[in-house]
């Protein structure tokens, strides 16, 4: 392969996107115009793009677009902001602060936790934008590079057990998010009212000017837990630890979950191991990672533009040798380490430090007060009294973590009074999750967060049905649409969307989250889809070998045939 091809120089002219990054002055486009424009309630032009750099999406609400469309009204646009949160924590005063905007300046008053180990405002409207940002500023947090094409938030396993190596993991992923930042003005710019600079002066050393192909996700991973997803990741760094401190990472590159429905040449895909690296070499190698992949990407088309279509075109072994060579290190044989489990551990655990720790389910992320249930009062309760932090994980779930024994009883009488803490919930429950889909995601194709939770009862009639033991679950995850936010693409049962009521069901994860499913059945209903899992199920309880995973009798049983990822030649 020639040097032309690696870097990508011969797979076609630019994709528009690439144009108006260029075109951008650094992101700043003319954003600042946009929110003096009373005449419409959305951003125009390339501003619709750049607003994604600075952690926000235009969306609008769906249930009431067509209505508005006959009153001849444009549809109600607002944004949704997600926050840059590494490591997914947050104190308690900065969580009141949150509550308190989402309460008095969004359309939903909600506040949703997502898979990316953050919060998301839903449903601000233009007047409410600057305000926004501001008040974020005021508690220590920004939205900066969690959307667009950037290194988005860093995820770290959220293990408030082993708190003395989670500091340490939780360190290295604040210090990567602050590496591999835009360095651009514009946030404090546009958003803070900061001071004017000329951008002749500023410099994008590891994004550079045109910002990188398409967006980025890195992690930071604690085994046994894989609560993360790595292999939903473009990078990740395995936590390596002798005596109970951290000694270096093994560095797996080229994972990812979106596809597009109909055309082969998008596939969800595994990440690769490149091998161990000393603690040290850790931002040196982030930084390889990212600028290689800034350099070889797909800029002509952005289907193929992610990391893991740049390794499968130029070859996992080319691009570890330049992200050796960049990095100015050798990777080294892994060490071993081994995923039991993903899911969060709901309840109160005991951590080695004497504290304790409360994992509450929240279903869907979505904290709000529903009738008999006001989750999202309770929490501001919570937050009022807490002395520790609260950790948001990858599941959308919430930990008030560090808990003094002698204020465990009053967390918990609150947790349990606002419906934060149920001995009902069941292991399935617990077990599934959605993306947000409609009404406000403009790419939503199927309902996903509104269909979970009854869809959930159905499985669990199902569970009742063939006496599924107690304490079994099964992976499943629902997505809106093939872009992988819900992760449906590691799930034992993953359902995406297809059509409204419509889904593609895919089969053959596995409870650890190292094996993608492959599609079972494509473009049925909610109602078949039930039927196909009353079958399934009842043949896994008849059949199984002693505590066999569903996802792992599915593909023993001959049901669905293991994905076997490989090279593929996408650009002959």
């Amino acid at each position: 392969m020639s040097k032309q091809e690696v870097l990508g120089e011969v797979l076609g002219p630019l994709s528009d996107n690439e144009r108006l990054k260029k075109q951008s002055n650094l992101l700043r486009g003319t954003i600042e115009q946009d929110l003096q424009d009373p005449i419409t309630g959305g951003f125009t032009a390339d501003n619709f793009q750049l607003i994604r750099f600075h952690g926000m999406y235009q969306q609008d609400d769906r249930d009431i677009r067509n209505e508005r469309a006959k009153q001849k009204l444009e549809p109600l646009h607002n944004v949704m902001l997600r926050a840059r949160m590494p490591g997914g924590v947050i104190t308690p005063k900065q969580w009141l602060a949150i509550d308190k905007f989402a309460t008095e300046h969004s359309l939903y008053g909600s506040i949703r936790l997502t898979t990316r180990q953050t919060f998301q405002f839903h449903g601000v409207l233009k007047p409410n934008i600057k305000l926004m940002h501001q008040t974020l500023n005021q508690i220590g947090i920004d939205s900066i590079a969690t959307a667009g094409d950037v290194n988005r938030n860093v995820l770290c396993t959220t293990n408030p057990v082993e708190s003395e190596l989670h500091q340490e993991a939780y360190e290295w992923a604040k210090k990567i998010s602050e590496h591999l930042l835009p360095k651009t003005k514009a946030y404090a710019e546009i958003w803070l009212d900061g001071e004017k600079v000329e951008t002749t002066e500023e410099d994008e050393p590891i994004l550079g000017k045109t910002y990188l192909p398409r967006k980025f996700k890195t992690t930071v991973v604690i085994p046994p837990q894989n609560d993360v997803d790595v292999h939903a990741n473009d990078l990740n760094f395995v936590a390596i630890a002798e005596n109970g401190k951290l000694v270096g990472f093994n560095v797996l590159v080229g994972g990812g979950l979106a596809m597009t429905h109909g055309d082969t040449s998008t596939y969800a895909r595994r990440a690769d191991d490149f091998g161990f690296i000393p603690v040290e070499k850790t931002l040196a190698v982030a930084e390889a990672v990212v600028t290689t992949q800034r350099d070889w990407g797909n800029r002509s088309n952005r289907k193929n533009a992610k990391t893991k279509y740049t390794l499968d075109r130029v070859g996992i072994d080319v691009f570890k040798a330049e992200v050796e060579r960049r990095a100015e290190t050798q990777f080294a044989v892994s060490r071993d380490y081994e995923f039991t489990g993903r899911g969060d551990r709901i309840g109160w655990v005991e951590g080695i430090d004497g504290k304790h720790h409360l994992a509450l389910f929240i279903e869907n992320g979505r904290l709000l007060d529903y009738p008999g249930k006001p989750l999202k009062t309770g929490m501001a309760e919570i937050a009022k009294i807490h002395k520790g932090d609260f950790r948001m994980t990858a599941n959308q779930n919430l930990i008030v973590a560090g808990v003094a024994k002698s204020n465990k009883n009053k967390i918990e009488a609150i947790a349990r009074q606002h419906g934060l803490m149920s001995d009902e919930t069941s292991e399935q429950r617990k077990n599934s999750m959605a993306c947000v889909a409609f009404p406000t995601c403009p790419l939503a194709m199927a309902e996903a967060e509104r269909f979970l939770p009854d869809f959930v009862t159905q499985v669990e009639n199902v569970f009742d049905k063939h006496s599924v033991p107690k304490g079994e679950s099964i992976v499943l995850r629902v997505t809106g649409c093939p872009n992988g936010c819900g992760r449906a693409m590691l799930a034992e049962i993953g359902l995406v969307g297809k059509a409204p009521g419509r889904y593609n069901l895919h089969l053959g994860g596995n409870p650890q989250g190292t094996r993608i499913p492959k599609m079972y059945k494509e473009n049925i209903t909610d109602k078949e889809i039930l039927e196909h899992i009353d079958q399934l199920v009842g043949q896994w309880i008849e059949q199984r070998q002693d505590k066999e995973a569903f996802g792992d009798f599915v593909i023993r049983a001959g049901i669905i045939a293991e994905v076997k990822v490989s090279k593929r030649d996408l650009y002959a």
